[in-house]
């Protein structure tokens, strides 16, 4: 459909998971795509692939943890496109901790990847959309688990919660600059990332996933690539004039009660 004809889409977190799935559709949307990741294998196999199907995207190789290389990646961005018009925030640290367990260090990680990234990768790519007095869209990679969320999150939720106010404030204070912000609540999903979480910290075996989809009330883990569908939608003009919306992207009702 070219949603995304001539526009250049950022994907931070992008190497990988829900975000290597929004690269994906943006640039069978029409973009120019540049992803960020820590580890260069994934981020330039990844591009690769999307270079070898005819699309335009470069891998930035960045650790988000630092607030300057959060920065940093829309100004590459910028070096080789010329511009950013959307930015995606995906990258995000699901570690566990409790109220009761939880280190300073542990939380200041998730602080430093969850909200302080998205906050200065926006300081950096809304000052470009005002200088050049264009429009401009943002799509922020939140959880359902902002709502509350499960007592081995706290960090995580903490953190998360803080994007979802910062969405909204963000958005309210760029309207009539006509750049939009928006914010996706994702549930559980069927990620790279995930599956090494539910390993990790969980003792899950190789067939966590056809347990966990038992279990769901559709059948199935959310899936990558219709998560990048919406984000993509998000993204484009055909969303209108939606700003400052945080939606839940889950099976999951809140509030609802069996």
């Amino acid at each position: 459909m070219g949603l995304l004809d001539d526009k250049v889409v950022l994907v931070n977190g992008g190497s990988q998971g829900v975000g290597a799935a929004v690269a994906r559709a943006a640039v069978r949307e029409g973009a120019q795509v540049a992803v960020t990741g820590r580890r260069p294998e994934p981020g330039e196999a990844l591009v690769a692939e999307l270079t070898a199907a005819g699309g335009k995207a470069v891998f930035l190789r960045a650790d988000l943890s630092d607030a300057g290389q959060a920065k940093a990646s829309v100004a590459g961005t910028v070096a080789a496109y010329g511009r950013v018009d959307c930015l995606v925030n995906s990258a995000g640290l699901t570690s566990r901790g409790t109220l009761l367990d939880t280190t300073p260090e542990l939380f200041d990680q998730h602080i430093a990847i969850n909200l302080r990234a998205p906050f200065f990768a926006m300081q950096a790519a809304v000052a470009d959309m005002l200088a050049r007095e264009a429009p401009g869209t943002v799509v922020n990679i939140i959880t359902s688990s902002a709502h509350g969320g499960q007592p081995f999150l706290a960090p995580y939720v903490a953190a998360k919660a803080g994007l979802t106010g910062l969405t909204r404030n963000a958005a309210h204070a760029h309207r009539f600059d006509r750049v939009r912000i928006n914010g996706l609540n994702i549930g559980w999903t069927a990620t790279e990332g995930e599956d090494t979480t539910q390993k990790a910290f969980h003792g899950a075996g190789d067939d966590w996933r056809e347990q966990a989809a038992a279990r769901l009330p559709m059948g199935k883990l959310g899936q990558p690539d219709e998560i990048a569908d919406f984000v993509v939608f998000l993204l484009s003009d055909r969303s209108g004039v939606v700003t400052g919306s945080v939606i839940d992207w889950d099976q999951n009702v809140l509030g609802g009660l069996d």
